[in-house]
């Protein structure tokens, strides 16, 4: 999602123009889009004239029209969004007020107007038009004196940093000197990735080298964090595992929840990306990460439901209760309830999330399209890891209005 132009004011009323680029942002634009919003875009219109001969001639145009929004609808398979309602301003070929449907397609702007935009929406506008917010897997493809840090998405590879530096060689008298010179390129490495990667978002950091330049770096790298108190890579030191490859390198620790993954290739250049995501042994970890994470969050909360069931919360009073007191550690929410047509009602999980942020909690949204969402969406939608247990004494059925 590419954005144009944005106007909001303090009062978190106005409008952004925005450009779908890709199949999934027609899903970023139908979780935007809600009744009652204004939405303006290019449509074709038949237009019928009369000539002064009296005969009837029905010509298509192109036009832009605004309209308000009353009927919005997805369609999961084709990824096209249309939404109906009325226009509201004036056109030469459309009467005020007359209904039009509007096709939102790709790579023809639209702008969309609110008179409130929430933070759920705003979060959502960032992570469209930010493509390292879909870059679920990172990469380091280094030799000696060339690194390249790449960000991955599910369309293209983004490269954030590119490092390149002499090193001496390794001569008789000169082993000091190119010690040195190899500790400088994996420092600037090291920067890069902590500048780069957001290992809140990235699920996968492949490091890929040719021999065993990458278990050198790597060695170093969580070294330094030791001694540097680099919590961001200390925190994933246990999560570190080498997968065996050519290299012939032999020591492996297996997680499941690896970050950091050791891999061969054939140099250090960009081009060598290609042959590492192809190795088979990396796809379990690379498919759908996304979606992964989601799965793995809905088995934490029934594994808690049934070891401790106090520390686990679902249906939307008792998560407000929990969000009252402070409790949610993690809350799992699903994007359909923010399609909600009552304002009412859409304010109310706005509140849940907002409220949980404000308190250092963690706000997962679940995407209604994947199973994880569907599974989630038979807890009333949304339910909540807390942090401590809360007794609730109230049996009474949940009540979703």
């Amino acid at each position: 999602m590419k954005q144009v132009f944005r106007n909001i004011d303090k009062y978190y009323a106005g409008s952004v123009e925005l450009v779908p680029e890709e199949p999934e942002d027609m899903w970023h634009a139908y979780n935007l889009v809600a009744v009652g919003d204004t939405l303006r875009s290019t449509t074709i219109r038949k237009v019928q004239t009369e000539s002064a001969t009296g005969s009837v001639s029905v010509n298509k145009v192109r036009t832009t029209l605004c309209i308000q929004v009353e009927t919005i609808d997805f369609d999961t398979q084709g990824c096209v969004l249309r939404v109906k309602g009325r226009n509201i301003q004036e056109n030469q070929y459309v009467k005020m007020g007359a209904y039009h449907t509007l096709d939102l397609e790709l790579n023809r702007k639209f702008a969309l107007g609110k008179h409130e935009w929430d933070s759920v929406a705003l979060d959502r506008i960032d992570m469209a038009c930010d493509p390292t917010q879909h870059a679920d897997l990172a990469a380091v493809i280094m030799q000696e004196g060339l690194a390249h840090v790449c960000l991955i998405t599910p369309n293209m590879t983004l490269l954030r940093a590119k490092i390149e530096t002499t090193i001496p060689r390794k001569r008789k008298g000169m082993c000091a000197q190119h010690d040195k010179g190899l500790t400088k390129f994996y420092d600037q490495i090291i920067q890069a990735v902590l500048r780069h990667v957001n290992f809140d978002i990235v699920k996968c950091v492949l490091i890929a080298s040719p021999g065993f330049v990458k278990d050198q770096f790597a060695e170093y790298m969580f070294t330094m964090a030791v001694k540097m108190d680099w919590k961001i890579l200390t925190d994933n030191k246990s999560k570190f595992v080498l997968v065996h490859s050519s290299s012939g390198f032999k020591h492996s620790l297996k997680d499941n929840k690896s970050k950091f993954v050791l891999v061969h290739s054939s140099s250090g250049f960009k081009h060598s990306l290609k042959e590492v995501l192809q190795d088979p042994s990396l796809a379990p970890k690379l498919a759908d990460t996304k979606a992964l994470t989601e799965v793995k969050a809905l088995d934490e909360f029934y594994q808690m439901l049934m070891n401790d069931a106090d520390r686990a919360s679902y249906g939307v009073k008792h998560v407000e209760k929990a969000v009252d007191l402070q409790a949610v550690e993690i809350l799992l929410i699903s994007d359909e309830l923010f399609r909600a047509q009552d304002v009412q009602k859409r304010k109310r999980y706005i509140k849940i999330v907002d409220g949980v942020k404000e308190n250092g909690g963690e706000v997962r949204i679940f995407s209604s399209l994947h199973v994880s969402g569907e599974q989630l969406g038979q807890l009333s939608g949304v339910a909540a890891i807390l942090r401590f247990p809360i007794h609730d004494d109230d049996d009474d059925s949940e009540e979703e209005g």
